[in-house]
């Protein structure tokens, strides 16, 4: 990143930061409507406190006292402000002991206002990244399915996959009009496999002139739109895929590249092949699209995401890849009925 970029990142996080401090100044109107929706979310959680509270979530799901990571999160918010710059990993461990203590959160947490802001503005981004799935696994030379409790949504990028990042959430854009860049880029090859990240549905598929070959899956439970694109030229799409199909986390959606840029569909106008990967918070479906979207920074939730990455294989008398491995997510299962 040269000196200039540098120093605009640097601008708009401090922009960012104060107008979030004056948001909540100015009360709980700032951010929550009249009907409870909620209008804003600065999603700053680090990876090193997504990684902290998840492992304690999963080391204590079959315990007599299981950590919910969303609830310690939410106080970890509070207690910051919203500053996660301040964070400390003994601070999840300290809330964490009071809770196996007897502690409730509700006890924990009561003299914190805004705890159940942040507590369903987090939910909505990570409430279906844990839970129980069923996964096929080799053992002993044999295809089992295994029960397991923890990380099931899948990173954006296939395993064996070489990529590489950074925090380039909310620089600056010029094509079209000017406007901030609502999403992380992933640099990697023509060709690499895109996955799911999440089970969901497919609500947009095709041509748009930012974001080229690109495709939109909605979590089940609507909150979540994930947004990829730039996808490869000529034959973008797992085949199959239309407005409507089901997928499952995990699934081959696509594949990188570097379309887009153009009112022209099948253009590679785009200097250096990537994967645009998004995800938009939608608490009222009049949020989907409108002036005041919710789009938040995913850079650390990719991070996350890169301890679970699907294995693909090329299907027998086909050029595509598909998953090696299926998984049985109940999401999914409850949505096919």
């Amino acid at each position: 990143m040269n000196r200039k970029n540098k120093w605009f990142c640097v601008l708009c996080l401090i922009l960012l930061t104060a107008t979030v401090l004056l948001l909540f100044r100015a009360g709980r109107s700032a951010v929550v409507s009249a009907d409870g929706t909620i209008k804003w979310v600065d999603f700053n959680v680090p990876y090193a406190a997504l990684k902290k509270t998840m492992q304690l979530d999963i080391d204590t799901y079959e315990s007599d006292v299981h950590i919910d990571w969303i609830e310690v999160l939410a106080y970890l918010s509070c207690k910051y402000g919203g500053n996660f710059s301040q964070y400390k990993n003994g601070d999840a461990d300290k809330v964490a002991a009071r809770l196996q203590q007897g502690e409730t959160m509700a006890e924990i947490a009561k003299n914190y206002k805004h705890y159940d802001y942040y507590y369903e503005s987090l939910s909505a981004v990570l409430c279906e990244f844990l839970g129980e799935y069923q996964i096929e696994e080799a053992v002993d030379g044999e295809i089992q399915i295994v029960q397991k409790y923890g990380l099931k949504a899948f990173s954006p990028i296939a395993e064996g996959y070489w990529y590489s990042h950074y925090d380039d959430f909310g620089n600056s854009r010029s094509y079209g009009f000017k406007r901030t860049h609502l999403g992380n880029d992933l640099i990697g090859s023509i060709g690499t496999p895109i996955i799911a990240v999440e089970s969901g549905y497919v609500e947009e598929i095709g041509w748009n002139q930012y974001g080229g070959w690109r495709i939109g899956i909605r979590s089940f439970d609507k909150r979540r739109y994930y947004y990829y694109a730039h996808m490869r030229k000529g034959s973008p799409y797992q085949e199959g895929l239309e407005v409507g199909s089901l997928v499952k986390a995990g699934d081959v959606i696509g594949y990188l590249g570097m379309t887009g840029y153009s009112l022209k569909e099948d253009v590679n106008n785009m200097t250096t092949p990537h994967l645009h990967f998004g995800m938009q918070l939608i608490f009222n479906e009049s949020q989907k699209e409108c002036l005041s979207e919710i789009w938040i920074d995913v850079y650390d939730i990719v991070n996350l995401l890169y301890s679970h990455r699907s294995i693909v294989v090329k299907q027998e008398n086909s050029k595509q890849l598909v998953r090696k491995y299926d998984i049985i997510d109940p999401t999914y299962v409850e949505n096919m009925e």
